[in-house]
């Protein structure tokens, strides 16, 4: 039997780890298997009868996690007949196999290029009562031609390019990810409007390195276009992008950031280190020097902008010199925010294998010091805002405390995270127009994720802003109208012949129990 009640569709649940990219893809796994006539699992329902692991390789000891899940996972397959658990993601393109090897629970193991396969992949593991692993070395099609089940009613992941170019030595997303593939700018603009059309207020461009977007139709000035093109797009109201690389940052860019009202003056650029020896043997073709003059153009023509930024400690090599070069750009770039890593192997870089590995606790007492001086960078900038207005994009779940506290949460249009009051305990809201409250009625319990609230900046802490007095303004707008009926943003991508399960027929358990581990 199958753990499906006779007559009904078979649920799933997705499990993401790691980047953007995987949270994005998970929407797209999303929505084929929901194309396929699965429906997502509720906790209510009991066990889903599909498990879907989207897997990372980059963050640390994520192997151990996977295969951590995958044991717990097992005992409760066991006691339910026909459910099928599958990976996919960075770890499965990288161990391939090994997985089913590993743990020979496992029905299905697709890779990175070949996500559209999923659901054809548990149909043969049903009917053959056997695993399918399918990885493809290359992209078989992209992925935004995929039908696409989004989270948010709000804001939406716009993939403009996958894979990635670079040799970084630290990195093993290029081998996972494959070389750089562009999507034509219509088809990304298509897919820009389809958001809109549905509600979205904020779109992120998303690609390994963003920046060099062109490089396939061969025009370096692609992505300016894009961001300019996107700020034609009636309704759309925030435009943000992820990762550029320093290397292919251009002036051109940073105009079009300026001179596009919708694309938010925000820019998240890794630097990785700030010693020029070390992005050297990363194989980061910039040096320091120009990382800070890109920083010092982009705040020349926008100088409310917020750039945050990735860093790794204790790289192969790194000398007590080669760090405090890195606090040095720290203070001098004067990071909204920073991504901070403790650099660890991965297995298939070229770092994993270089001399002068650093020892663990030298590592932890750098990263230690690297977070004192960036959060005393941040809260200092951050308290440059008290007392300032803020237009505010109310979102689902960002404050652990707001259900205490009576706030809600969203994003400034710079990404800063902002805890604000929503008029309770008699604050009363000021007048607004175009579906605005006012005439001092009380806001608290009107407020939708996906409105706009403007508000004023009353305290800063390192890592978000309080905003405790009454909202100036509340915008009802369609995302919240989206938010308060339930209903998440969902684009068809590209008809591909998908299996569909509607309401399967019964399926006998395999004949054999599931192997030791």
């Amino acid at each position: 039997m199958t753990t499906a009640a006779a007559g009904s569709p078979r649920t799933y649940q997705v499990r993401t780890y790691g980047c953007q990219m995987n949270v994005h893809d998970s929407e797209r796994i999303s929505g084929l298997l929901e194309q396929a006539g699965y429906v997502r699992a509720v906790e209510a329902d009991g066990e889903p009868d599909v498990v879907v692991f989207n897997t990372c390789a980059v963050r640390e000891n994520a192997d151990n996690r996977l295969y951590g899940n995958l044991g717990h996972l097992r005992p409760v397959k066991d006691k339910h007949p026909g459910m099928q658990i599958a990976v996919g993601g960075c770890l499965a393109q990288k161990d391939r196999g090994d997985i089913v090897r590993k743990a020979p629970w496992v029905d299905v193991v697709f890779g990175t290029h070949n996500i559209g396969s999923l659901p054809a992949l548990l149909e043969r593991a049903r009917h053959n009562a056997a695993a399918e692993v399918e990885i493809l070395e290359s992209l078989d099609v992209f992925p935004s031609t995929l039908p696409t089940r989004r989270e948010s009613t709000y804001a939406g992941w716009v993939s403009i390019s996958v894979g990635c170019n670079n040799t970084c030595t630290f990195c093993i997303v290029p081998s996972l990810r494959g070389k750089e593939k562009d999507r034509r700018p219509g088809d990304v603009l298509a897919e820009v409007r389809a958001l809109v059309d549905s509600g979205v207020l904020e779109v992120t461009l998303l690609g390994q390195n963003v920046n060099s977007y062109g490089v396939e139709f061969g025009d370096r000035y692609a992505f300016g276009k894009l961001l300019r093109a996107c700020g034609e797009i009636d309704g759309l109201e925030r435009v943000r992008f992820t990762s550029p690389h320093p290397k292919d940052f251009t002036d051109d860019v940073i105009a079009a950031m300026a001179e596009t009202p919708n694309v938010c003056h925000s820019l998240h650029m890794p630097l990785q280190s700030g010693s020029d020896d070390v992005l050297k043997a990363m194989r980061r073709s910039y040096r320091s020097e120009k990382y800070l003059g890109i920083i010092e153009r982009v705040r020349a023509a926008m100088p409310d902008a917020a750039i945050t930024t990735d860093i790794i400690v204790g790289f192969p090599g790194e000398t007590e010199a080669d760090f405090q070069r890195t606090l040095d750009v720290v203070r001098e770039a004067r990071f909204a925010s920073a991504f901070t890593f403790q650099y660890s192997k991965r297995p298939g870089t070229p770092a994993a294998t270089m001399p002068d590995q650093l020892p663990k606790q030298v590592v932890q007492e750098r990263y230690e010091r690297l977070i004192a001086t960036v959060e005393e960078i941040t809260w200092a900038e951050n308290r440059k805002l008290v007392g300032q207005p803020v237009e505010v994009l109310v979102a689902v779940g960002e404050g652990r405390k707001d259900e205490r506290t009576g706030r809600m949460s969203g994003r400034a249009r710079d990404g800063r995270l902002v805890h604000f009051a929503t008029g309770a305990n008699g604050q009363h809201g000021a007048t607004g127009a175009n579906g605005q409250h006012g005439d001092g009625g009380l806001l608290a319990g009107r407020i939708r994720p996906g409105d706009i609230v403007h508000t004023t900046v009353t305290y800063a802490a390192p890592h978000h802003l309080n905003a405790d007095g009454a909202p100036l303004a509340h915008r009802r707008t369609r995302a919240g109208d989206a938010a308060e009926a339930g209903r998440a943003p969902r684009t068809p991508g590209v008809l591909l012949g998908l299996p569909t399960v509607g309401a399967p027929a019964a399926t006998p358990a395999p004949a054999t129990g599931c192997a030791a581990h």
